[in-house]
């Protein structure tokens, strides 16, 4: 890979020379933009507003505007004497522990390759980085500025890494953007939104892939072959607002097993939410309530049981009342007879 940059790395004493190569590429699709009507590509030119004149590159530089608008010309030259101790030096400044690093300042990845007779300094840097755990936060004047950067090891690699990041003053403020009303998250909401994330379950990264730019490739492809356009798939269909969270998060669970080949059972709270406190709870009160509907069975059998006992005897009190009056009758019909 071809470096972009040269220059050392500098470790207290220790001087480091280095070649930085970038550590990604862009896989965008990108379009060409043309005239419709014969495919002529659309260029832009350069052109002088003053004189209406069209420029080569070679006739085009920079130039800083100041506070009052006044242009100032800035050649190369003058920005490559600019007195940095960083121009061609990786100032290392001191060392942080990478976990404290907000991730909106990273920009760029680039790997850093040991230049002729650097070996033992650079392997000596990365082992004391591995070893602590730690990252090492440097300067460096890269592509016409300063910028800040963090060198890191990683672990699969004998190689270092750095990341450019943005300045402290380059990242937003994030006031006025959460949200303003009063909210509560019931645990059993909770419990769900864990038993979705638990079956999403982890992601190899290594595994992703632009789909977008898949579906734009087969469709040149079969203009250019001649051929109809694959179809789209169905969209899976997506609501506007959610009215009943519970039931969204039952359904993207459900939805989730059935994609992972789970089967499709039913996602309710005892069932599925096993994980978490209010699924837990949610488990005892369904096995309290099915004790107590037990508890309930037995008592109304016992009684069952116990009218029918009432009932029989009842009943056979009432066949020797019957048989007694019919002796009774019987006998005083003979005494009258004689």
């Amino acid at each position: 890979m071809r470096s972009i940059w040269k220059g050392s790395i500098s470790f207290g004493l220790v001087t480091i020379p280095i070649k930085v190569v970038s550590a990604t590429e862009n896989h965008s699709v990108s379009f060409r933009q043309v005239h419709t009507a014969d495919e002529g590509r659309i260029r832009y030119r350069k052109v002088c507003e003053l004189d209406g004149q069209e420029l080569s590159g070679d006739e085009i530089g920079k130039a800083y505007q100041a506070a009052d608008g006044t242009l100032v010309q800035i050649s190369d030259e003058d920005l490559a004497a600019l007195p940095l101790p960083t121009a061609r030096t990786v100032e290392i400044l001191g060392f942080v522990p990478i976990s404290s690093v907000d991730p909106y300042q990273l920009d760029r990845s680039y790997y850093l390759a040991p230049d002729s007779g650097a070996a033992k300094p650079y392997v000596l840097l990365r082992e004391a980085l591995r070893r602590s755990g730690q990252a090492a936060v440097a300067k460096l004047a890269m592509r016409g500025r300063e910028t800040l950067a963090l060198v890191r090891t990683r672990e699969d690699e004998d190689v270092l890494g750095m990341h450019t990041l943005l300045w402290p003053d380059e990242i937003r403020s994030s006031e006025g953007l959460a949200p303003t009303e009063q909210v509560t998250v019931r645990d059993a909401e909770l419990d769900m939104a864990d038993t979705l994330m638990d079956t999403l379950g982890s992601v190899d990264m290594s595994e992703l892939h632009d789909e977008y730019r898949e579906a734009v490739e087969t469709l040149v492809n079969a203009k250019l072959e001649g051929i109809e356009p694959p179809s789209p798939g169905e969209e899976a269909a997506r609501g506007g607002r959610v009215v009943d969270l519970m039931a969204a998060l039952e359904d993207s669970v459900r939805s989730a097993r059935e994609s992972r080949g789970e089967g499709g059972e039913d996602a309710t709270v005892t069932d599925i939410s096993g994980g978490g406190r209010g699924g837990r709870q949610a488990k005892k009160s369904a096995a309290g309530k099915s004790t107590a509907g037990r508890g309930a069975a037995k008592k109304s059998q016992a009684k069952k049981s116990t009218a029918k006992k009432s009932t029989a005897k009842k009943s056979a009190g009432k066949k020797i009342a019957s048989k007694k009056s019919t002796t009774k009758k019987a006998a005083g019909s003979r005494r009258r007879a004689s």
